[in-house]
């Protein structure tokens, strides 16, 4: 009797990890990818989004900094991007990142925002299946004119606007220009 419940167990905890890996969980990741004409390195309102960009989703081990999985997507109409990824990935740093520009005039990866990481489990809280990417992109070889100091160019990224984003906006023209 001792075998048989002995069994009978062993199947019901099989069946419940054959019924937890096909319910695989999965995410999309979902960004923009713009044109940095003024090279300030975040979104003015002189930036273009890009339509037919590359870009792609890398995650690698915590430890050991193996990649883990990788997915490749292009952007859409208005620059917008949204990458499949199956599994959970806790164990993991993903981010996501430029690969090719569709405009040869501007196709030099934004330093700081070449990348964008993203977190993608479902063991941090968030019971969404979308996650969002802050956006990513290139910039031209040289500032256009429209972009000088005095242009009052108006900042629309999120994390520059109020005085001390348009403090740090009007630095790094200043510094551009010398």
């Amino acid at each position: 009797m001792a075998k048989a419940v002995a069994l009978v167990s062993a199947l019901c905890i099989l069946a419940i990890a054959a019924v937890a890996h096909a319910h695989q969980q999965s995410f999309n990741v979902e960004g923009d990818v713009y044109c940095d004409p003024c090279r300030v390195q975040f979104e003015t309102e002189l930036a273009q989004r890009l339509t037919g960009a590359t870009v792609k989703l890398e995650c690698r081990d915590l430890e050991t900094k193996a990649l883990t999985y990788s997915t490749e997507g292009v952007t859409g109409a208005n620059g917008h991007y949204s990458l499949k990824v199956v599994g959970d990935h806790a164990n993991a740093i993903c981010e996501v990142g430029v690969v090719k520009s569709p405009r040869p005039d501007c196709s030099e990866p934004l330093g700081d925002l070449e990348k964008s990481r993203v977190v993608l489990t479902a063991n941090d809280g968030l019971h969404a299946a979308v996650r969002f990417a802050n956006p990513i992109g290139f910039q031209t070889k040289t500032a256009i004119p429209q972009c000088g100091p005095q242009s009052h160019l108006q900042c629309i990224d999120r994390h520059h606007q109020g005085p001390l984003g348009q403090a740090a906006f009007l630095l790094k023209l200043e510094r551009r220009e010398k």
